[in-house]
């Protein structure tokens, strides 16, 4: 996989204690999401390091071979399913794996990070967080599904069977249908993980209630006992 520009980091308050790995859709990069966390309503010593990655540029099959930045290659797609490249799915995992790393060497702990994500951003942070051989504190998935549910049965870690995860979907959405978000709820939820599950009048979007949900959620995985 081609080398991608460096992730952009934000941190909203100094010794963050707590480290976010945000991963963009299709086609953006990691500009996508920084607008959204003066929107979160976090207070002001609340310490998160956020880290934005931006996707290598790759030939994307179902938009005619176009290059753009994109976690994976999409073969083929109709509104319910996506045939995809798995071995970019797992060349992808191996990235943010990195990039946990390295918040480990910087002193976050494995179990104060979470990984997040929109759309193909989100698949990629379904699959990383349920297969990570060490507990994470958190998985943030928004609008997408999980792109292949083989790789998440055959070697997801119970070391993440308690983490807890965020999910949203919007009721509108003609890129990333409805059905699949639910699916890839019950895929979670068959593997007994606690998933919390929230729909929102938009379409292929964010919302500020939604920014507003998850801005709740991650104070409560800032204030877990470290």
């Amino acid at each position: 996989m081609p080398a991608a520009k460096p992730p952009i980091e934000i941190e909203t308050a100094a010794h963050p204690t707590l480290s976010v790995i945000w991963l963009h859709g299709l086609g953006a990069d990691g500009n996508d999401f920084v607008p959204i966390i003066p929107e979160l309503g976090l207070s002001n010593d609340t310490a998160i390091r956020f880290i934005f990655p931006n996707a290598p540029v790759i030939p994307v099959s179902i938009n005619g071979g176009y290059q753009m930045p994109a976690w994976y290659d999409i073969l083929t797609l109709d509104s319910n399913s996506r045939v995809v490249d798995e071995a970019g799915i797992i060349a992808s995992r191996n990235l943010v794996r990195a990039l946990i790393t390295q918040e480990n060497a910087r002193g976050i702990p494995s179990e104060r990070i979470i990984i997040a994500g929109f759309s193909q951003g989100g698949a990629i942070a379904y699959t990383t967080g349920l297969t990570h051989p060490q507990k994470l504190a958190g998985i943030i998935a928004l609008s997408t599904y999980i792109p292949s549910a083989t790789l998440i049965k055959t070697e997801f870690d119970a070391a993440n069977q308690n983490t807890p995860i965020f999910a949203a979907h919007g009721r509108q959405d003609d890129v990333v249908s409805l059905s699949m978000g639910e699916s890839a709820r019950d895929t979670v939820q068959a593997l007994g993980c606690p998933i919390t599950w929230h729909t929102y009048h938009m379409a292929h979007s964010v919302n500020l209630e939604e920014i507003k949900a998850i801005g709740k959620w991650l104070v409560e995985r800032v204030n877990e006992k470290k």
